[in-house]
């Protein structure tokens, strides 16, 4: 919006300052009628503009410390002030709004909205992002930050944005500002496996599995993959699994295609999840086969980013953890084993009439679930 030399929008200033009859009178309107009465900002210079502004003043409701006053006015009045060469500015006084939570397409089409209205949010349940790590001091995710490592240096916190943009979708918190997670009152954790261009070693990846196993936490969350395995990440998932955790996996964006999801998502120990979009579609991007389980909302996410921003993603990654998420509110909150939590969402996917390689037992119904 074009703006003066002040810095106010031309939408509310009511007439840019410049007239030059200093000694224009604004005298006898303080009488005027409410319905004639208008509230506005009125920057000046010296006390003669002050007196001006509060000689045509019917209530004063703020007096500033600089130079400003916000007034009620006659209408009539303005045009009187505006011309004064000693006042700077007449703009109505206008309102802003508090931003508002917005909740993500694809926490709303999981029904999670509807499991918090039933108080499940996942509270007790601590959840694993084992990706690029968290941003720590983001607004939607610091009251939910637990603890966290790293594996491609000292420190666990984001330089990528999608370990961020993934834990948003898991469990932002429910605060009235930027979005809303699956299992808003999850205790988060980074496991920091993946450097700023997003790779990460098998060994690495391995180390951070072991971890979550060792920590005795809930959920693994793993938004990453690759077309090849790895004999010690396999041992790892397995040793995670055989202690516990549930290890929610993005299925690979290798599509279309058909038999091609990635590593770890293959391994029994891994829930596979492929993406749908918002017509209850599969992705284009998603990649399928025998071993998806699960299907999630993965096209077009909002969620958190690192620099305490947002932004809108697509991916196999995105769909991941509203399934871990919908875990975490099981295990956490309900008292479900790691392959309870399994069965479990399995038995109460939301049938979408994709084949079986592509939606597996079908789309995340968080709400049927709990």
């Amino acid at each position: 919006m074009p703006r003066n030399k002040n810095g106010v929008s031309r939408r509310n200033v009511l007439k840019v300052t410049g007239g030059a009859t200093a000694g224009l009178a604004v005298t006898g309107f303080a009488n005027a009628k409410p319905s004639d009465r208008v509230r506005v900002n009125i920057g000046y210079t010296g006390e003669s503009g002050r007196r001006a502004a509060l000689d045509a003043a019917s209530v004063v409701h703020h007096d500033f410390s600089f130079d400003a006053v916000t007034l009620e006015v006659p209408k009539r009045a303005i045009t009187a002030l505006e011309q004064r060469s000693e006042v700077r500015y007449v703009e109505e006084d206008g309102t802003m709004h508090a931003y508002a939570q917005t909740l993500p397409w694809g926490v709303d089409r999981v029904d999670a909205d509807a499991a918090h209205d039933s108080g499940y949010t996942g509270s007790g349940a601590d959840i694993a992002i084992i990706d690029t790590g968290i941003d720590a001091s983001h607004p939607d995710l610091d009251n939910n930050l637990g603890s966290g490592t790293s594996y491609v240096g000292s420190s666990w916190d984001d330089d990528n944005g999608h370990g961020t943009h993934c834990a948003g979708i898991a469990a932002a918190e429910d605060n009235g500002q930027g979005v809303v997670g699956v299992a808003p009152e999850a205790t988060l954790h980074a496991v920091k496996v993946l450097n700023s261009n997003g790779s990460g070693s098998y060994s690495d990846i391995a180390a951070g599995v072991e971890y979550v196993a060792n920590q005795g936490w809930d959920v693994g969350s793993m938004s990453l993959g690759g077309s090849s395995g790895s004999s010690a990440l396999k041992d790892a998932v397995s040793y995670a699994y055989d202690n516990g955790v549930f290890l929610a996996t993005a299925a690979g964006n290798s599509g279309p295609c058909s038999n091609c999801v990635g590593y770890p998502a293959v391994y029994s120990e891994c829930v596979a999840i492929s993406s749908t979009n918002d017509s209850d579609g599969l992705s284009y991007f998603s990649s399928t086969g025998p071993e998806v389980e699960l299907a999630a909302p993965g096209s077009s996410i909002y969620s958190t980013y690192y620099g305490d921003s947002y932004d809108t993603l697509s991916g196999t990654s995105m769909a991941c953890p509203h399934v871990a998420g919908a875990a975490g509110i099981l295990m956490g909150q309900l008292g479900y084993s790691n392959t309870g939590a399994r069965s479990r969402l399995n038995n109460t996917a939301e049938n979408l009439g994709l084949s079986s390689n592509q939606q597996g037992n079908g789309l995340l119904d968080v709400y049927s679930a709990i």
